[in-house]
């Protein structure tokens, strides 16, 4: 029999296919690798981007099928079955964000379809390089402003001074 490598949480899930911790039902899903050495990598991998996980390789031997022989010592408790209504999909809220998996799929699509909306309504001609320099038609609102008001100051100072 040959020897596999997978990974166990804490928690004592096992990691699959899909990066994602599991009660091993579908053993066909598990990651699994012959060598130690990806299964270190991959523990590396996986607890970078969630520094909470403890991991650790769990070494098991092959049946017949290829598939591993989990000791009942190190076999996790069975996750609770997602309840599926008739042609629905089951919602699965995210501990992270409270939203479910639906929620936030219809919260992304409005805000890429709402920013999609903003830019068609944008004109190309509109949308200047800014290192190139101004054109006299692209003046800013603000910097005519200020130009009028400096010339108002230099009008006021001009009479305050003749009148002298």
């Amino acid at each position: 029999m040959s020897t596999v490598y997978l990974l166990q949480n804490q928690d004592k899930l096992i990691l699959n296919r899909n990066r994602e911790w599991t009660d091993a039902r579908d053993l066909k899903s598990l990651y699994q690798t012959p060598h130690k050495d990806e299964g270190i990598n991959q523990k590396v991998e996986v607890n970078a981007k969630d520094y909470t996980q403890r991991i650790h390789l769990l070494e098991c031997e092959l049946n017949d099928k290829k598939l591993p022989i989990i000791a009942a010592e190190a076999m996790p408790e069975p996750l609770p079955e997602q309840p599926k209504g008739e042609g629905e999909q089951a919602s699965l809220i995210d501990a992270e964000s409270g939203l479910s998996q639906d929620a936030e799929a219809g919260l992304s699509a409005g805000l890429s379809q709402s920013a999609g909306a903003g830019l068609s309504q944008i004109d190309s001609s509109d949308i200047q390089d800014p290192r190139e320099p101004k054109s006299d038609d692209d003046t800013d609102v603000a910097e005519l402003e200020a130009d009028e008001q400096a010339e108002d100051v230099a009008d006021e100072f001009d009479q305050d001074t003749i009148q002298d």
